[in-house]
């Protein structure tokens, strides 16, 4: 109970860190969780999660290095196989000898071969957090591609390297020849059984479907499984779980690509399952890594044997090292760019530009986890010599190469002229139509045959909204808002009108009760966040009142279907009073703001009076599978904010815009689909 307790905690603590990133853009997610892991590991309660390095790789690493392999284009992965090969192997073993050479002669009480040790653990680069920490940083399309090659292959040659180093510490026998043998037969056999097992998997696969066998479930727990089954299985036979797993996403991604036209379902099923299980194992990882900060510091911090500054000097000269070393090396075969097959398109990379590849190089959790995975005792019996000390520097070297980056990526990136007015209702036009095709493209995936026409229907409302953006070219702020207030004022005004026809007996009250409720809704979605809250406490308390006094009046009622034709014919009269009302505050400074108001309400009416009641109403099914499609395209349009914004491909302001435009969309469907 205890343990399903901590991961309940940290589960919630990954849903707080999003949330907080949200606020606080400019410090990368991981940072974030790794703070928030320390803060419940040292709070009374004392949250503790021992690290097993065994099953935190078959756990964590597996399944996101397979994923890793799936997406990443594997054509940019053979242009540049020999600049990816000299990082992930040829960086890796520079570094062990380099870097282990100079912390055994800097801390003499580190024995050579676990100096080694220490020097392979800390080669490789973290895979999730580059990307979280690259995300936002404009960096060239090759050395972004470079950075993801080195990172699926350097946690392999780290950690063979890593092994061999600690075999010789713990035994006290090492042979260079023998050990370079190993590390290509383990290197080569993880890619090899990795390929042949994920083509089995592929195989058996095909082989249910064609026996009749297309249930999405077992097929999607079958891919669940692959990336575990592929690193189990490699481990025992001795090779590498990790190439394993890396060869395994590659193939699948070939499979998925030669089926896919037949399991389109599958594919969308796939999708959201592997979307959610990546978001919540890329969260623990590093939220289990600030867990184990604590514990590893306060061993060093409150040993006499350790003065607290010379270890944290000793753990920032390691850091710099590893980053001169990098850049070093990333200079050096840049320079001979032509011949390794990284090429740029405005001829060699600039001093700029390596330099942030040197700092995106940060340390993660396959380096805790290797550190944590170090003996207690030599072969001997006696303890293994400052294991502790060696823990402790792998961690601080990891939270330096994150905060550096952090920091420093953001300063060194190319920091763009501050647009005009025209550059800036260019790109906001540009992302406002990015956000309805990727609308347009999940109504896609979601219609089926049966729902053919109302997919048609919900498409055709986005392209045509995407033909006006491109005809009007866009609109400044201001116009925007004073259209948005021009809205809300139209809607008071319908507010009233049926308030009117109420009070004269025009309509009944269980009528207008569901009127008003609608108006509610819309005016929600409009409304600023100022106004949401208030409103949404003008519900809670409207509906408590109902629930305290009985008050029926007060009460949401249902309309039976035979009386949607009154509220139809509300509709039209307050569409009237709204068009009045425009025509009545219309002036040359709002001119073409409120002429896109009357637009609106001349469109709706022409809507309702055009198709008879009776004709729309005649399938509820179509209505209710549009309905759904609006959510999903609404839905669509958000993600596709948040991952533009997210990668840096748009501000904050401009995503703000983009999401009151979304809900300005939302308000309209919502109109649509409840009156017709």
């Amino acid at each position: 109970m205890e343990v399903f307790l901590v991961v309940l905690v940290l589960l919630g603590l990954i849903g707080v860190s999003n949330v907080v990133s949200r606020f606080v853009p400019f410090i990368p997610v991981p940072l974030i969780q790794i703070a928030l892991g320390g803060i419940v590991a040292v709070i009374p309660a004392h949250i503790h999660l021992p690290l097993e390095p065994e099953l935190f790789f078959v756990l964590f690493i597996a399944p996101l290095l397979y994923n890793d392999g799936k997406h990443t284009p594997r054509d940019e992965l053979w242009r540049l196989r020999a600049p990816i090969l000299l990082l992930a192997v040829g960086l890796v073993f520079i570094t062990v000898f380099a870097v282990g050479y100079a912390i055994h002669a800097m801390i003499p009480s580190i024995p050579l071969a676990a100096a080694f040790g220490l020097a392979a653990i800390l080669s490789p680069t973290d895979a999730v957090a580059v990307g979280a920490l690259a995300g936002r940083i404009h960096m060239p399309k090759s050395l972004m591609r470079l950075l993801e090659g080195e990172a699926l292959m350097n946690d392999a040659s780290g950690l063979v390297a890593f092994k061999f180093a600690i075999a010789a510490a713990v035994t006290g026998v090492f042979s260079l020849p023998q050990a370079s043998v190993s590390f290509l037969v383990i290197s080569i056999g993880g890619l090899v059984i990795g390929a042949l097992i994920a083509f089995l998997i592929a195989w058996l696969q095909i082989v249910l479907r064609r026996s009749g066998m297309e249930d999405v479930t077992m097929h999607m727990l079958i891919q669940i499984l692959t990336p575990f089954l592929l690193y189990i299985i490699a481990e025992e036979l001795g090779m590498s779980g990790i190439l394993a797993a890396v060869a395994g996403g590659i193939v699948h991604a070939i499979e998925r690509e030669r089926t896919e036209p037949s399991v389109v379902k599958l594919k969308v099923v796939s999708n959201s399952t592997w979307s959610v299980i990546l978001f919540l194992l890329n969260g623990l990882v590093f939220v289990i890594l600030g867990l184990q900060i604590p514990d590893v510091t306060r061993i060093i911090w409150v040993n006499p044997a350790f003065d607290n500054f010379v270890v944290i000097g000793y753990a920032a000269l390691i850091y710099v090292m590893l980053m001169v070393l990098r850049f070093a090396w990333t200079y050096a075969f840049t320079r001979g760019g032509s011949l390794l097959g990284l090429k740029s398109e405005r001829g060699k990379p600039s001093l700029r530009i390596l330099v942030m590849t040197s700092f995106s190089g940060v340390r993660g959790a396959v380096t805790l986890a290797g550190a944590f995975s170090i003996p207690l005792f030599l072969d001997n019996g006696s303890p293994f010599p400052q294991r502790d000390l060696i823990v402790f520097l792998a961690t601080a070297v990891i939270l330096m190469s994150l905060v550096a980056a952090s920091i420093l990526l953001p300063l060194l990136s190319k920091k763009k002229a501050s647009p005009d007015e025209a550059e800036r209702e260019k790109a906001e036009k540009q992302a406002t139509i990015r956000v309805m095709t990727a609308a347009i493209q999940a109504v896609h995936a979601e219609g089926g045959e049966e729902s053919d026409g109302a997919a048609a229907a919900v498409i055709s409302d986005y392209k045509m909204w995407i033909q006006q953006i491109r005809m009007q070219g866009g609109g400044r702020k201001a116009a925007r808002d004073k259209e948005s207030e021009l809205r809300l004022m139209a809607l008071r005004e319908e507010r009233e009108c049926a308030k009117q026809m109420l009070e004269n007996g025009q309509i009944k009250r269980e009528h207008a009760r569901q009127f008003f409720k609608m108006l509610d809704q819309v005016e929600l979605i409009l409304a600023n966040r100022l106004h949401l809250w208030s409103m949404l406490m003008r519900l809670f308390v409207g509906k408590l009142r109902a629930g305290l006094t009985g008050n029926k009046e007060l009460a949401v009622a249902t309309l039976p279907p035979g009386d949607l034709e009154a509220l139809r014919t509300i509709k039209i009269r307050t569409c009237e009073a709204a068009i009045e009302e425009m025509n009545k505050v219309r002036c040359t400074e709002n001119e073409q703001e409120a002429e896109g108001v009357i637009s609106y309400y001349d469109s709706m009416l022409d809507r309702l009076a055009r198709v008879p009641r009776m004709l729309r109403g005649h399938d509820k099914a179509f209505e209710s599978r549009k309905k759904e499609l609006h959510w999903i395209a609404i839905q669509a349009e958000r993600d596709k904010v948040q991952s533009m914004y997210e990668k840096g491909e748009i501000t904050r302001e401009t995503a703000a815009k983009l999401r009151k435009m979304i809900r300005e969309r939302e308000a309209l469907m919502f109109e649509k689909d409840e009156i017709g």
